[in-house]
């Protein structure tokens, strides 16, 4: 007897796409098949006829409980919401598996300590917190010492798939530290995760704004802008190919992003790409709106000619995933600053990325089913370590499950959200399909606007890259 069947819903699997019925046994999937074919019962079933299943969404980029910029926030000790929140919204919006952030922590000497130690630290704030399953990319900042990327075949080794880097703000690494750094982690089979903007274009820019008087909120695409990401892309991709390094782009905003992207993929290289999903609705006019900033999320929204530049790139595999790059706060530290040194980054995504993109994506452009999977959930499985294990609909895989009724159209109002905030930049926006049930390792989370699950449901996740990822453009 099966644990869980979900029957005859038009289920997204690797290479089909079609009504299937799906068995569940001790939180995996033990078969895929026609319609009809599973003669035993279950425990539980689910008539998802009229429906869509797809593997349960993977979030990327997010910051959860992590402290906010004192600048941003207007006072101190202020934090994103609760793992217990997050992870909350999250469910509700479809997604089963979310990729934070982890540091080494940093003595009274600012000396960094160990990799495994920040990680550690993390696991504690999630473990029992968590309704859905967690892992974290590692972050790097500054001068990485040699001590600390001697750390990282052993991070590796446990576990930790992928690197962040800043080559902007306080946290930026030098070009050369990021070139060691790159080797280290291109010999231990992980990956790159960059927020690559060309720090003496932003600096520049931000100067010269105040300078001039023109440093309201809503001019900080100019200085987060077309041409520092064509410049720092183009420089993150000649340093990794000079150290064999895979690299995955995170909140990719304009369209010499998605070119620079491309044309590395063009030539053989592990390069990929992220989109977030306020990029795929807002443009920088939308700061100029009463309380735009709100929609705001670094580096910066662009113009409608990048909005297009990046659904485009989604649509025809330029780009590789859709993430949010999630980070809620309440409405008073949202819109404390209205400078472009003071804005706060980030808003309570979560929940919304899916819903969204397969309006925008799927409604609007035609994205097709196992295409748009792809870009919520499988895609970031594969690149970041995860795959198969999550982001497929295959027996052995988690029972991870996402189920749409493409029928459901809701006008989204504050009130439809679950997260811990006040404040919602998609108030009024018109989904088409929504996100009915949610499954995490063969157990119902979220059903009919209901919460099932419990916040000790989520597990860490180690992550490794498969080799092929990491050789060329696999994915």
């Amino acid at each position: 007897m099966f644990d869980l069947i979900v029957r005859g819903g038009l289920t997204v699997t690797p290479g089909l796409t079609a009504p299937l019925d799906v068995a569940v046994t001790d939180g995996v999937i033990a078969a895929v098949t026609a319609p009809g074919e599973i003669a035993e019962r279950a425990a539980r079933e689910i008539d998802a006829a009229g429906l869509i299943v797809l593997p349960g969404g993977i979030e990327p980029h997010a910051h959860i409980a992590q402290r906010v910029q004192r600048e941003w926030a207007g006072r101190d000790d202020v934090y994103t919401q609760s793992p217990e929140a997050a992870s909350r919204a999250a469910a509700f919006g479809g997604v089963t598996s979310v990729i934070d952030f982890a540091s080494p922590p940093r003595g009274a000497d600012g000396a960094p300590g160990s990799i495994m130690e920040g990680i550690e630290q993390r696991r504690e704030v999630f473990a029992g917190h968590s309704y859905i399953d967690f892992a974290f990319h590692c972050t790097l900042t500054r001068e990485v010492t040699p001590e600390t990327i001697a750390q990282i075949p052993g991070a590796v080794e446990a576990g930790i798939a992928s690197f962040k880097i800043f080559t902007t703000t306080a946290a930026r690494v030098p070009y050369g530290h990021l070139g060691a750094v790159m080797e280290a982690v291109a010999a231990a089979g992980g990956i790159m995760a960059m927020h690559a903007e060309e720090d003496q274009v932003v600096t520049f820019m931000r100067e010269r704004l105040i300078r001039e008087g023109r440093d309201q909120g809503y001019n900080l695409h100019l200085v987060h802008s077309n041409l520092s990401e064509d410049l720092a892309f183009r420089t993150v991709i000649r340093l990794a190919r000079h150290a064999g390094a895979g690299v995955y782009f995170v909140h990719t905003t304009a369209r010499e992003g998605v070119e620079a992207i491309a044309e590395a993929r063009a030539s053989g290289m592990a390069v990929y790409g992220e989109a977030l999903h306020n990029y795929l609705h807002f443009t920088a006019e939308d700061y100029r709106a009463p309380i735009g900033m709100a929609v705001h999320t670094y580096p910066a929204l662009k113009s409608a000619d990048d909005r297009e530049a990046l659904i485009e790139g989604l649509l025809d595999g330029r780009l590789s995933t859709v993430a949010t790059d999630e980070y809620t706060t309440h409405s008073d530290v949202k819109l404390s600053g209205d400078t472009i040194e003071t804005v706060c980054g980030g808003h309570n995504g979560i929940e919304t990325r899916i819903p969204v993109a397969f309006t925008k994506l799927v409604q609007e452009r035609g994205m097709s089913l196992d295409r748009f999977a792809a870009c919520v959930s499988t895609n970031a499985a594969k690149i970041l370590g995860l795959y198969p294990r999550k982001g497929a609909i295959l027996p052995g895989s988690d029972a991870d499950l996402a189920i749409i009724d493409p029928a459901l159209e809701k006008t989204l109002t504050l009130d439809d959200l679950h997260a811990d905030s006040d404040y919602s930049i998609w108030e009024g926006f018109h989904c088409r399909g929504y996100p009915v049930t949610t499954v995490l390792r063969g157990k119902v989370i979220v059903e009919d606007g209901r919460l099932t699950g419990a916040p000790s449901d989520g597990a860490w996740l180690e992550r490794r890259v498969a080799p092929e990822v990491l050789a060329g453009p696999a994915i």
